[in-house]
């Protein structure tokens, strides 16, 4: 009987981290479809935070790469005082990166729902 006590307690667990992690990104970022993410990101900074080579295989043309595993150190590329639109593959990592760009200042976060994967509009390869 105690092991059910425990593992409905780490479930509730899991539960209550998963919603404070939702209630966390939605403060953080605005998630924004294709059309609505094409009518600003050209008033914005663009920014793909895939790593270099997925950036390579094609990317939204106007798009500067800062992976999401470098962004710690060069997150000042990025002006706090001008919309920042982000996007990744699927976005996992746009979320993630939308958390610590808002803990360092920024405020107006907007992710491509569904990444880079559901894009259509124009892309550019090297």
């Amino acid at each position: 009987m105690e092991i059910l006590y425990v593992i409905a307690a780490a479930l509730v667990g899991i539960l209550v981290y998963f919603l404070v992690s939702s209630f966390r990104l939605k403060k953080a970022v605005t998630g924004l479809t294709q059309e609505q993410f094409i009518e600003g990101y050209r008033k914005a900074q663009l920014v793909d935070v895939r790593e270099p080579k997925e950036f390579e295989g094609g990317h939204i043309l106007g798009a500067r790469n800062i992976p999401s595993s470098q962004l710690r150190q060069r997150y000042k590329e990025i002006r706090p005082d001008k919309p920042v639109y982000l996007y990744c593959q699927n976005s996992a990592r746009s979320a993630r990166t939308a958390l610590l760009l808002k803990k360092k200042g920024y405020n107006q976060i907007f992710q491509l729902q569904g990444g880079f994967r559901q894009w259509t509009g124009k892309i550019k390869t090297k």
